[in-house]
């Protein structure tokens, strides 16, 4: 398929080789226009706001990819194997289900466990285990200590469902060691794999399901520093 796609209307060269992606467009466009220089705006369509800039000199764009695992299947797809991209970061919010975690702490997920059945169109033999890139996990690690910034390494789960109907769902996620649940790293990591490029999701705690903590919609979009400034350093 050619570029621009029927989702991103940026053309080849528009976008870095590193690529920041909250959920939601808005967090994108706060991101930019608070840490990138020479900004430019490469997508509107669907409001899924994508700007590209230089952070420290180096260039780096930053993308909305919605919500759940479709969303960011379609996007994140374009980005690796239509755009040249070689780095996508998410960065996200997550529920917390360990006893140690609070509210705006930051997980970095070397492992995304899932609900999902998106694996099924590769046609494996078995069950795939979606993990981030190494590279970028241990430079994401080094990042936060640099920075003083305590982080949590570890397993989270993608789930398809915001609203389950099975309400043990969580506390059997948790019986495993899982640090919580967010819905699109199991799919960046596997679109990831299949075109040999490197992913990393990074997440802020945005809720506690254990605690009574929470943070607003608005702390969510512009609240996340440390998780921010830990992707910025991998671009």
């Amino acid at each position: 398929m050619s570029v621009p796609t029927a989702h991103n209307s940026a053309k080849l060269g528009d976008i870095a080789k590193t690529v920041l992606m909250p959920g939601d467009p808005l967090r994108a466009k706060y991101i930019a226009e608070t840490y990138l220089e020479n900004l430019k705006c490469f997508n509107t369509v669907r409001n899924m706001l994508g700007f590209t800039g230089t952070y420290k000199g180096r260039e780096v764009s930053v993308m909305g990819g919605g919500m759940g695992m479709p969303s960011v299947g379609i996007y994140t797809y374009e980005l690796f194997n239509f755009y040249d991209v070689d780095n996508i970061i998410r960065i996200g919010s997550a529920g917390a289900y360990a006893d140690d975690l609070h509210v705006r702490d930051v997980i970095i997920a070397m492992g995304a466990c899932t609900d999902s059945n998106y694996a099924a169109n590769f046609n494996l033999p078995g069950t795939f285990a979606p993990v981030a890139s190494w590279d970028l996990l241990s430079r994401a690690v080094k990042s936060a200590e640099a920075k003083n910034i305590p982080v949590k390494v570890g397993n989270i789960v993608s789930s398809d469902v915001f609203y389950n109907d099975d309400p043990t769902v969580n506390e059997r996620w948790a019986k495993m060691g899982v640090l919580g649940v967010e819905m699109e790293a199991a799919v960046l990591y596997m679109n990831a794999a299949r075109a040999g490029k490197n992913a990393l999701c990074i997440l802020t705690v945005s809720n506690h399901f254990y605690k009574d903590e929470d943070l607003s919609a608005e702390e969510r979009e512009t609240g996340f520093k440390n998780m921010m400034e830990i992707a910025l350093d991998l671009a």
